[in-house]
């Protein structure tokens, strides 16, 4: 016994059928994520220091705190090598 070579028509369109249906999700996919509109992104500011909504932050070594008088901050210990200034508590949350 010998198979056939062609497959029979039936499943032929079924195999196009589903590429056609999986290249329609993806496009559709894309442009959903296209057209819907996003969460809105926070401004980021160059420093959180200069950030209005940063209550408080640090560079590891100091932590400053905004007051209604203006930034406050602590000194620093003796060995303290700072790092990249960070947002640790936000105004409001």
């Amino acid at each position: 016994m010998s198979a056939p070579s062609h497959p029979d028509p039936i499943s032929r369109g079924n195999g196009s059928r589903v590429a056609w249906s999986i290249a329609g999700l993806v496009a559709a996919t894309v442009l959903l994520g296209a057209l819907l509109p996003g969460r809105p992104m926070h401004a980021v500011s160059a420093s959180p220091a200069e950030d209005p909504a940063c209550a408080e932050w640090s560079d590891g070594c100091r932590v400053c705190r905004r007051l209604a008088e203006g930034p406050a901050c602590s000194l620093p210990g003796i060995a303290c090598t700072p790092g990249p200034l960070q947002c640790l508590h936000r105004a409001g949350g």
